[in-house]
């Protein structure tokens, strides 16, 4: 049974996507939105944290919100991947439970 974490705080504001990263099981997948997409920003303190997660687990960002945010595609840590809206609920949808990290 895998898990859709979405996460919509900043890790520079927030603990959501440390903790978020901390209880994912390998197959799960996370989804980075709103504020939460600085967590897929390559450069950061968050960066090797993210990137050694992504041995066992997919991370995304919403490609709107890092376009509401003036953050170009080009600065992800390798490997993380963009979505849509669409994409957002096919990811849902493939999902067995969806969790929210406030």
């Amino acid at each position: 049974m895998s898990t859709l974490h979405t996460v919509n705080k900043s890790p520079f504001a927030t603990q959501a996507l440390l903790s978020c990263l901390n209880h994912c099981k390998d197959g799960d997948a996370v989804l980075m939105i709103e504020d939460g997409v600085y967590g897929g920003v390559s450069g950061t303190g968050m960066a090797s944290m993210v990137e050694d997660k992504m041995k066992s687990v997919t991370l995304y960002v919403l490609s709107p919100d890092l376009s509401a945010r003036g953050i170009d595609a080009a600065r992800l840590i390798d490997g993380i991947q963009g979505t849509d809206y669409a994409g957002f609920v096919e990811l849902v949808a493939k999902h067995d439970r969806t969790q929210n990290w406030l």
